[in-house]
């Protein structure tokens, strides 16, 4: 969800995204005009955003989503406050992306970011009607988001705590216990990280790394001291940006306990979190400093299972087959990240390209299945 904005590392994060772009679209009908219940078509280019229209009715929409420009783009659907309420990210020059949100009636933006940076080019988006939300027609539905707050919850708890005790030991400076500590209070943070993104600036300000900042913005969060940690081997400085670091996650845990998700935001947080994977995580551009990539490889894995895992019921009265390839699939990955396990972690992430292949091949055949799940969820 949101941004994540700037970690497009664009050439493997183009591997993945080449195998995911047809599988949203897969279940979605083509229209040959724009009749006004159709999908919304959004063409996308270096200067432009251009909406089919920008008036929808309440319910589920889908924006397809085409670049016709020269750099790598995102669309957003912002409600006020820049809240995020579904994203299609890495859409590479000459590709396309569909995405499903379901839109209450109100005021929104539709956004598109070419480069993935900055506040994007924006236009209004109303959307009108009555209708029901998913969760108010369906059980399965209203038991799936239900179950996936509760996992929310829970991993909220634990960021707060481990990112306590990552910032005491900053504050105190205990370089070892710190560095043993910055991957573990990752953990937390890379399984709900959808979720923690639909809250405006918050993320950049703690996770950016250092290429993702905007000029005149100062660099905080994790990365920023992961790379005094890691580099000068020391905690000298980074007092200010711990307690920063731990007011944010103060202000997301609180803000992540009392969100209301809608189904196809947990299909589609399932998804993104694997185009986190692929973007920063398989290249090794994430924890570039201390190479702690492969534990927020795991997380981020963990947070879509846990997110498919609590629409499985009603996947399953949908299509059963799909539930059975992804429980595979999810296998099959996890089993390839278990080969570098160290103990009660991970080896450093540092590995041959034909390793990197591998493991892109294997989170490639997973996105490709998670990519359907909103289509399968939207369908009544």
């Amino acid at each position: 969800m949101f941004t994540s904005t700037t970690r497009g590392v664009i050439a493997l994060g183009a591997v993945l995204g080449l195998a995911t772009l047809t599988g949203c679209a897969d279940d979605q009908p083509a229209a040959s005009a724009d009749d006004g219940t159709g999908p919304v078509s959004v063409k996308a280019t270096d200067s432009a955003c251009d909406l089919s229209r920008r008036d929808v009715k309440s319910g589920t929409s889908t924006f397809s989503v085409s670049n016709g420009g020269s750099k790598v783009t995102e669309f957003y659907v912002y409600a006020e406050g820049d809240r995020v309420m579904g994203e299609v990210e890495n859409i590479g020059p000459g590709l396309k992306r569909d995405l499903i949100v379901e839109l209450p009636t109100g005021k929104y933006q539709a956004v598109c970011k070419p480069g993935m940076v900055g506040d994007g080019i924006r236009g209004d988006l109303t959307v009108a009607g009555d209708a029901a939300a998913q969760v108010d027609e369906d059980t399965l539905l209203k038991q799936a988001t239900d179950s996936y707050q509760r996992y929310v919850n829970s991993q909220a708890v634990a960021l707060e705590q481990k990112t306590t005790e990552f910032v005491t030991a900053v504050k105190a400076g205990d370089v070892a216990k710190a560095k043993a500590l910055f991957p573990v209070s990752r953990t937390y943070w890379e399984r709900i990280e959808p979720v923690a993104e639909s809250f405006g600036d918050l993320d950049p300000k703690i996770d950016a790394r250092v290429n993702d900042v905007e000029p005149g913005t100062e660099w905080t969060g994790y990365h920023r001291i992961e790379q005094a940690l890691w580099v000068s081997n020391t905690t000298k400085g980074m007092e200010k940006y711990a307690d920063q670091l731990l007011t944010d996650v103060k202000t997301v845990v609180a803000k992540a306990k009392v969100v209301k998700l809608n189904p196809l935001q947990l299909a589609n947080g399932a998804k993104e979190l694997l185009d986190e994977v692929a973007t920063g995580k398989i290249t090794g551009e994430e924890d570039r400093y201390s190479h702690t990539d492969l534990y927020d490889f795991q997380a981020n894995v963990e947070g879509s299972q846990a997110a498919v895992q609590a629409l499985r019921p009603a996947l399953q009265a949908r299509d059963a087959a799909l539930v059975a390839s992804l429980d595979t699939n999810f296998k099959a990955v996890f089993a390839a990240v278990d080969k570098y396990r160290e103990g009660d972690g991970f080896k450093p992430y540092q590995v041959s390209e034909a390793e990197k292949k591998e493991l892109s091949r294997v989170v490639d055949g997973l996105a490709e299945l998670v990519s359907k799940v909103a289509g399968v969820i939207a369908k009544k």
